[in-house]
């Protein structure tokens, strides 16, 4: 306990923090508690109760920091001008002001003006304050989950809570009839990218084509909230794969089999080519634009056109190690005819001599690395 005023002073310039240790005597004494509210506002707790209901000692407390509020008499927090001057630059400040003022529209509307969350604070009636609720989600869009039910079944004030929320779904605070208004989810899947708001849209709206490809345009992990007629539509499908070409892997087994969803998938990603149907791995035109994306998709094309000339040399374009997954027929052909896969590849006899050279060391190593493993798996038998 310090009894002292000096030392206090110094050690409340030292620490910041200093009033819990003075003796009542300290806390009662405005000299200096209003010295030790200007350097930390929430000391003003434990200062005395005639101290607390003091409005200069307040006003300084909470100029430093507006939570500071809380520790004000009962009288201060009632008192309007000083509440103005906290909840204009402290708006969450709102919950500790007296239950009349939280129920006075110029205060509530200076607090949610400053911070949009103080809605919750406010009255009932002024919760269901269209004016009041506006100024709430234009500063924070989910401040319309403490709006009256009624306003958060107004478009105005959900449209302007859609454009002002921040990586939180709105929509799901909406009523069921926006929720079901087609202007007010694509507003809310525009927005929102970040956010996975169409799957808080109606049953309806998740079967409506425009809105469901907006959707997936923007994220495409919505599909499966998507009706299931939708999920297994192409327009639908190709816009999904535009995104990312490995997403083929996620849709309908009937879309795998559809030349125009599966060209668009390997156009994005090549290596898509492994989801697509066993007919269309065979099909030279998707595998010529798959591996002409990545020249490693070679490798699940059919056997066939692993034999097929125009397609390996389109692949080995893009890499030469894929000549590998030719035939063995091809790249006996090839190799022998080194004029044509020279000028097919714009490389001299020497860089394809050289990419060869990696083909059978790759096969080297790997035939190395699998005859240790059974030189491994015979010793530890011999041990057993």
């Amino acid at each position: 306990m310090i009894y002292d005023k000096k030392e206090l002073l110094e050690k409340v310039k030292r620490d910041r923090f200093g009033l819990q240790y003075a003796s009542d005597e300290l806390r009662g004494d405005k000299e200096v508690v209003l010295e030790i509210v200007r350097q930390e506002g929430l000391e003003l707790e434990d200062a005395s109760d005639e101290l607390r209901g003091d409005k200069e000692v307040v006003l300084e407390a909470i100029r430093q920091y507006g939570r500071a509020l809380e520790y004000a008499s009962k009288e201060l927090r009632g008192d309007k001008e000083l509440v103005l001057e906290v909840v204009r630059k402290y708006g969450d400040a709102l919950r500790y002001v007296s239950r009349e003022l939280r129920g006075d529209k110029e205060v509530v509307l200076e607090a949610v003006r400053q911070e949009g969350w103080a809605l919750q604070y406010a009255s009932r009636e002024l919760r269901g304050d269209k004016e009041v609720v506006l100024e709430a989600v234009r500063q924070e869009g989910l401040a319309l989950v403490y709006a009256s039910e009624e306003l958060r079944g107004d478009k105005d004030v959900v449209l302007i809570a859609l454009r002002h929320s921040r990586e939180t779904s709105i929509l799901q605070y909406a009523s069921d009839k926006l929720r079901a208004d087609k202007e007010v989810v694509l507003v809310a899947i525009r927005e929102n990218t970040e956010v996975e708001e169409f799957k808080f849209a109606s049953d309806e709206l998740r079967g409506d084509k425009e809105v469901v490809i907006e959707a997936v345009r923007r994220n495409k992990w919505l599909l499966p909230y998507a009706s299931e007629e939708l999920q297994r539509d192409k327009e639908v499908a190709i816009e999904i794969v535009k995104q990312d070409g490995l997403l083929l892997r996620y849709l309908d087994e009937e879309l795998k089999e559809n030349k125009e969803v599966v060209l668009e998938a390997v156009k994005q990603r090549g290596s898509a080519l492994m989801y697509a149907s066993e007919e269309l791995r065979g099909d030279k035109e998707v595998v010529i634009e798959a591996v002409r994306q990545d020249g490693w998709a070679l490798k699940y094309a059919s056997e066939e056109l692993r034999g097929d000339k125009e397609v390996v040399i389109e692949a080995v374009r893009q890499c030469g190690r894929v000549l590998e997954y030719a035939s063995e027929e091809l790249k006996k052909s090839l190799l022998h005819d080194s004029t044509t896969i020279s000028e097919a590849l714009q490389l001299t006899q020497s860089e394809i001599n050289s990419v060869m050279q990696e083909i059978v060391s790759a096969k080297e190593q790997e035939m190395t690395t699998q005859q240790g493993d059974g030189t491994t798996q015979n010793t530890e038998s011999e041990g057993r």
